[in-house]
């Protein structure tokens, strides 16, 4: 239901009646539970202050069993990861089967999104620019694939989200404690060239592309303590300027568009000394907390923080208001 969601922002509902009763779910159980919380409780409260009928949800199984029983309307996922986290095509389709409209991309899209090799095998297979990468199932040969690679490179859980398990490694011998920390979640793992450059991200609602921002953490790189906890990461926004800017838009959106992404997401981008730009993934229910880059693009843009998630809610209706 969700594959054609609301294409242009200026399609806008302004009675919030007509959202219906709101579950905005939140929480789960995934590694991203913390993050989740914090983001569903930001968009419950400016929810509720534009005068829509929306209530909190801890979970998946909490979710349906509310569904089932008629309580709501339509579904604001703000649930991060997988495994529980709604993240990954799974809660989608139990949406879908239900018949309930909800916030962000669909099956496909989110399935897809969540797990970045595959994620990097359409844009490869689309001529799309992605780090030169190795997929790791369980017990793989990871030297015999850093050799193929090259250092620096970096190791990661394929299918986790808010830089968990995320390590730069620079030498050899680094390798063994950065594949200790990825197994620790769930699934295979992913190994890829480390892009030296600058970090930048880009958001999108409906089919507008919202302004970069290039992304500038005191530490070495943009990890979870800079995403959520450090107060010492700077933000500018826009990112880039003149036909830079207006590539890196157009590049984020080929690449939510080849995932089958919808609604609304953030395309996250390293930029090399050269200038050229290359896609890290796609992440369709972005973080939505103080110090989130979503609704930071979206207060360039003109659009505050309680405007953005109406926005972020009218695009669970199909075709327009």
């Amino acid at each position: 239901m969700n594959s054609d969601n609301v294409n242009k922002i200026s399609s806008r509902i302004t009675d919030p009646a007509q959202f219906g009763r709101v579950a905005v779910v939140m929480g789960g159980s995934s590694a991203e539970r913390e993050v989740s919380l914090d983001s569903g409780r930001n968009v419950l409260a400016a929810l509720q202050a534009r005068g829509i009928d929306a209530h909190a949800i801890d979970g998946i199984p909490a979710l349906l069993d509310a569904l089932r029983a008629g309580h709501f309307a339509r579904v604001f996922n703000i649930l991060h990861g997988q495994h529980g986290g709604g993240e990954d095509g799974v809660l989608q389709g139990a949406l879908e089967s239900l018949n309930v409209p909800y916030t962000g991309s669909g099956v496909l899209g989110s399935a897809l999104s969540m797990d970045k090799t595959r994620s990097k095998r359409v844009w490869q297979s689309l001529g799309l620019p992605t780090p030169k990468f190795a997929a790791l199932p369980r017990g793989a040969d990871v030297h015999a694939a850093a050799r193929q690679i090259g250092f620096p490179l970096i190791v990661k859980p394929a299918s986790e989200g808010s830089s968990v398990g995320v390590t730069r490694v620079f030498a050899e011998s680094d390798l063994d404690e950065a594949v200790k920390l990825a197994v620790k979640y769930p699934g295979d793992l992913l190994m890829e060239t480390l892009i030296e450059g600058d970090e930048l991200t880009v958001a999108i609602l409906g089919r507008e592309v919202l302004p970069s921002i290039h992304i500038v953490p005191k530490a070495a790189f943009y990890d979870y303590n800079a995403k959520y906890i450090a107060e010492d990461t700077q933000y500018i926004c826009p990112g880039l300027d003149g036909a830079a800017e207006s590539d890196i838009r157009a590049l984020s959106l080929d690449a939510f568009d080849a995932l089958g992404c919808a609604g609304w997401g953030r395309v996250d981008v390293m930029r090399d000394a050269a200038g050229r730009n290359w896609l890290l993934e796609v992440n369709t229910a972005p973080g939505m907390t103080s110090h989130s880059l979503v609704p930071k693009a979206a207060a360039a843009a003109g659009v505050d923080y309680q405007e953005l998630c109406w926005r972020v809610l009218e695009t669970s209706f199909r075709g327009g208001a």
